[in-house]
């Protein structure tokens, strides 16, 4: 059968009209829902959310933020912004409506009922109830916060600066830097955006939104084991990152410590880094797979360091000093040649891929929302940024964007607020 246009009807459009007429019709759409259980579930359940998912919750207080040492979910979002506050009174302010509003959307609820002729309280993206979504959002501080404005010079974590420019980059300066930074990780990228916007919306005197960014990771599991995610280029990326759950490692390499020489306000909180890399995928994906695997290190399909088996089997340079079989520029080594000097330049990765559109030259404009965390920024990614310097993976990326901050420590109990330490730290 064809309709009047000589087309063979989509039965499943037939469906949802039937059901829609029943809609129309009141009590005929009860009998329209039975006959098409598929649909009646849709509505039950909106396509794309998994219920049990969706109820996955962070804990907000504690010691250290959340979103730094917890396991990675699907989808990212980095947001930077300049704070428009322009008192200290105004800044504990920001900081205590940041806090009330995070630790709400991380444990999700009910948004209050406000008179209809005002705005509604949420702006209802996940609903009438917000679903926690396995939500983190980190609170991250950069230089510029530390200058005369608020009296917070003196208070300034002793490594952080403003990100400077190495030689492969190309900055664009829309994309960098920012006095705060709010990295925002659930299970879906609504969950991200309703967060953004619901901070954005309790903040409009005080935060101006100064460049964001979505990121996405691809599915991590396959025959029920938990895999290493790729990155755009194809390749595992993250096989020799420490293991968040080891505690001692993260006190050792992500955590501020005492006897450091950071102020006191600091520990607990962490050097944090985001750099937007992007990726010439048109020019890679044209490069012959022997050679990509010489410029990563290792094999595509397993992720094993060449000349070795298994993706987790360490490599051991010094049985390979001239680079016969892991080149010596190679990116993986380059980046922890695994010496005795090199070991204090572990950071902790947490990246997220993105991809944004097509560029002017009509390049597909995707890469690596690079992010880590690090004890001491020096030691940690720009020591290694700096053994990377010149390396041939460099052909085939541009860094453009990105910058340095401190993320806050965490906020213990229901009495603090973020922030909170280093406000207290300064005279007024």
């Amino acid at each position: 059968m064809t309709d009047e246009q000589g087309k063979i009807p989509d039965p499943t459009i037939a469906s949802r009209r039937s059901v829609l007429r029943g809609l129309a019709g009141g009590g005929a759409a009860l009998g329209a829902l039975a006959a098409a259980p598929a649909v009646a579930q849709s509505v039950k359940q909106p396509p794309g959310r998994d219920a049990e998912a969706a109820q996955q919750v962070q804990p907000f207080h504690g010691v250290h933020q959340a979103g730094i040492v917890t396991p990675s979910p699907a989808a990212g979002l980095v947001a930077s912004f300049d704070v428009l506050a322009t008192s200290r009174p105004d800044l504990e302010r920001l900081f205590r409506t940041l806090t009330e509003r995070i630790a709400f959307l991380m444990g999700g609820g009910a948004p209050p009922e406000l008179d209809p002729k005002f705005p509604p309280a949420d702006s209802g993206v996940l609903g009438p109830v917000i679903v926690p979504d396995n939500l983190t959002v980190t609170a991250a501080v950069g230089a510029s916060l530390f200058d005369q404005r608020f009296g917070l010079a003196e208070a300034k974590p002793r490594e952080l600066v403003t990100m400077t420019r190495f030689p492969n980059d190309a900055l664009d300066p829309e994309y960098c830097h920012g006095d705060l930074l709010l990295q925002f990780s659930s299970n879906t990228p609504e969950a991200n955006i309703h967060a953004l916007r619901a901070v954005l919306k309790a903040t409009p005197d005080l935060l101006a939104l100064r460049w964001k960014l979505d990121g996405f990771l691809p599915a991590a599991t396959r025959t029920g084991r938990k895999e290493t995610a790729r990155n755009l280029l194809g390749f595992k990326d993250g096989t020799a990152n420490p293991n968040p759950a080891d505690a001692a490692a993260m006190d050792r390499i992500v955590w501020i410590q005492p006897g450091t020489g950071e102020p006191a306000w600091t520990m607990g909180g962490t050097y944090q880094v985001v750099r937007i890399v992007r990726n010439f995928v048109e020019r890679w994906d044209r490069t012959p797979l022997g050679e990509q695997e010489a410029i990563i290190g290792r094999e595509k399909a397993s992720g094993a360091a060449l000349g070795l088996k298994d993706e987790f089997d360490v490599p051991d340079y010094s049985g390979d000093p001239e680079g016969k079989t892991m080149p010596l520029d190679a990116h993986i080594r380059l980046a922890n040649p695994r010496t005795r000097e090199t070991a204090n330049s572990l950071v902790l990765r947490r990246p997220f891929n993105y991809s944004r559109g097509v560029t002017r030259s009509g390049q597909l404009d995707m890469g690596l929302l690079f992010i880590c965390f690090q004890a001491s920024l020096n030691a940690g990614f720009i020591a290694v940024q700096n053994r990377l310097n010149g390396e041939p993976l460099e052909e085939y990326i541009k860094p453009t964007g990105g910058g340095y901050f401190f993320a806050l420590p965490g906020v213990p109990d229901k009495d603090g607020y973020l922030g909170q330490g280093l406000l207290q730290s300064v005279s007024t």
